[in-house]
């Protein structure tokens, strides 16, 4: 970024430009972000000792993990891990403590003492806290009970979890009677006969009305609730740390229905960048947590910019000392957290009709900026030209009244693509072959000329159905019909059929659908989109190489057009990768589907926005502009969106 800023801002306001000295972002990490959480398809399954897990808890290094069993009578089991808190290593350590032979034999929660010398329990038959003590530091099978308990009669006959804070001067117990979460005070750290109530609670009914464990962060200003009723896991704020009077819900919350519809125990690892629950199903489930952060170093100059590449926290360091006020202006440009998600795909509501041109549209394909599209059909075997008044979207397009015919070479096209600089063009259909032309005007299809050059693919496809290339040109892939195959060629000089030849790599998706239409790839190669008719659906491969095809597997991740139509025929991704888009001949109309999201910007405690409310992302090519003033030395920063929406 130059000392100069110069954009324009939407609604008429002015230019403006920015000349202070520009500062230093500082990129890091930080855990415990449920919001953007996402499971790691890792898992283990305990129910060889485990039925009906109530809680999970992990040692000081993550090297033992510990369930504790409900069914038929309360056992807590042992486990080592080999690599820390990799639960996927996880295995039985033939280690356990029952609590049938104690007092409290219907044990809903434990925790441990930090070094693992003391461990604690709470229960429904007969709602006490209870300790034991360990003779050999976090190993269960040597755990005793200790004399003295402490009744928790008053607040609760259903507790269903407990944990301690930091330094064990407060306990924490869940209320599964009364949707609560109570707080006590311990005048000795960790020594729960010198325990009482504090008489402070807070309400959780609406979130979820059978709760089943809390626990804190590390620092006690946040505090993750396992809900039993919804599904999910929530998040609250504490403006004094660990202090419940102090809590209120952060409006933040992750649904783990995709793997369990009901969990009992929450934990995290020690930097809190991953999260485990404890499932219904006998089985602990892994997530990451971890979120980027980018943080305006004040020391280093008052101007920043940032162009996040994935959901971030953005936070302030060294300003002036306190007495003297320090500022920062921020330059917070749109960007993609995510793209070519179709497993989260959705579709806009926005499509626009090609029937004045073609009746059997056939292929589609974008210039680079998402303001010119083209489209081919077999009605009358020409591409047409249209350009987008907003790019990349369909909506907004119009015809150019500019088109050519490839009726002189295919009768029956069928795919189309066009190079990023705009100066050639390709096409396949039913003759089995591809065909080369170049514009001599970029992206000005009028201006199209056949190269008599052509690529005769009947050996390996006798109906191609639409084509593409990977980045440079050096390979080119056949989707067909005869086959429902893709195929890889290789050229020598990109882009130049006339060097082309078979690869003798393949990829047959007839297991899935029985008439593949077309074809794209993500950016980098690594994903491959196949769309048919057979079942209108979008699936998705992994090439472990990057473009090919000989390493491609299906992702068992797909996204149904259905809805929007029923003989889909072609699909291109535009946008960087945040936009699909799909053409079929049941309404010869272009479907345009959301397949990536904006990046999501969350602000530190320590930035409070005037309205109490801090500004939503901006959009992506849009820049927001943000102001930060601080007069007590970083503790608070006033914070304020001084332009939304600058392009």
């Amino acid at each position: 970024m130059s000392n100069n800023k110069d954009f324009k801002v939407k609604n008429g306001i002015q230019p403006t430009v920015y000349h202070e000295a520009v500062g230093t972002v500082v990129s890091g990490s930080d855990g415990y972000n449920l919001a953007g959480a996402s499971y790691d398809s890792v898992s283990f399954d305990s129910s060889s000792q485990v039925s009906n897990p109530q809680c999970l808890v992990f040692n000081d290094n993550g090297t033992k993990m510990y369930i504790l069993s409900f069914s038929p009578s309360p056992v807590l089991y042992q486990y080592s891990l080999s690599t820390a808190f990799d639960i996927s290593t996880a295995s039985y350590s033939n280690k356990s403590f029952s609590f049938g032979g104690s007092f409290q034999t219907a044990n809903r929660s434990f925790m441990f003492k930090p070094d693992g010398s003391k461990m604690y329990a709470v229960g429904t038959d007969g709602e006490k806290i209870s300790s034991y003590s360990l003779s050999t530091y976090f190993d269960v099978d040597t755990a005793t009970l200790d004399t003295g308990n402490f009744d928790i009669t008053a607040q609760t006959d259903q507790p269903s979890g407990m944990c301690f804070n930091s330094d064990g001067s407060k306990l924490y117990v869940t209320d599964r009677a009364n949707d609560r979460v109570h707080q006590y005070s311990l005048s000795t750290d960790y020594d729960i006969t010198s325990m009482s109530y504090d008489n402070v609670f807070i309400d959780v009914s609406g979130q979820d009305t059978t709760p089943r464990g809390a626990i804190f962060s590390a620092d006690g200003t946040i505090m993750y609730l396992v809900g039993g009723l919804t599904g999910s896991v929530y998040e609250y704020s504490l403006t004094t740390a660990f202090d419940l009077s102090t809590a209120s819900y952060s409006n933040k919350s992750f649904s783990h229905t995709g793997q369990v519809s009901n969990a009992f125990g929450v934990a995290f690892n020690s930097d809190a960048t991953k999260m485990y629950l404890a499932g219904s199903d006998d089985t602990i489930y892994q997530y990451s947590t971890v979120i980027a952060t980018k943080t305006l170093d004040l020391s280093t100059g008052n101007v920043f910019e940032i162009t996040p590449t994935s959901d971030i926290q953005v936070s302030l360091t060294n300003p002036a000392s306190s007495g003297t006020s320090s500022g920062a202006t921020l330059l917070l440009d749109g960007a993609t957290a995510s793209s070519y998600d179709i497993a989260s795909s959705s579709y806009d509501s926005k499509s626009f009709s090609v029937t004045s041109q073609d009746t059997v549209p056939t292929g589609i394909s974008f210039n680079t900026d998402g303001t010119k599209m083209y489209i081919i059909g077999n009605t009358n075997d020409t591409v047409y030209q249209y350009t987008l008044s907003t790019a990349w979207d369909v909506s907004t397009a119009s015809y150019d009244s500019k088109s050519f015919s490839v009726a002189s070479q295919e009768a029956g096209p069928n795919g189309l693509f066009i190079t990023s600089t705009g100066t050639r063009m390709f096409v396949t259909g039913f003759s089995g072959a591809v065909y080369q032309y170049t514009l001599s005007t970029a992206y000005d299809i009028s201006t199209a000329s056949y190269d008599s050059v052509s690529l005769n693919t009947s050996s390996q496809e006798t109906l191609p159905t639409d084509l593409v290339f990977n980045t440079n040109g050096t390979k080119l892939y056949i989707s067909g019909t005869n086959t429902d195959s893709i195929y890889e060629y290789v050229l020598t000089t990109g882009f130049d059929l006339s060097t082309a030849s078979y690869n003798n790599a393949n990829l047959n998706v007839s297991s899935l659908d029985t008439n593949p239409q077309g074809l794209d790839f993500n950016s980098d190669g690594t994903k491959l989109f196949v769309i048919g008719n057979s079942s209108d659906n979008v699936l998705q491969y992994t090439l472990s190489t990057a473009f090919d095809l000989s390493t491609a597997s299906y992702d068992s991740v797909s996204f149904s057009v259905l809805s929007q139509d029923g003989n889909s025929t072609n699909l291109r991704f535009g946008n960087a990768g945040t936009k699909m888009y799909i053409i079929g001949n049941t309404n010869d109309t272009v479907y345009q589907y959301t397949v990536g999201t904006e990046a999501t910007i969350t602000y530190d405690s320590a930035l409070q926005f005037s309205g109490g409310t801090a500004p939503t992302s901006p959009a992506i090519g849009e820049t927001d502009v943000i102001t930060f003033n601080t007069t007590d030395g970083g503790t608070t920063y006033n914070a304020a969106l001084a332009i939304d929406g600058a392009k």
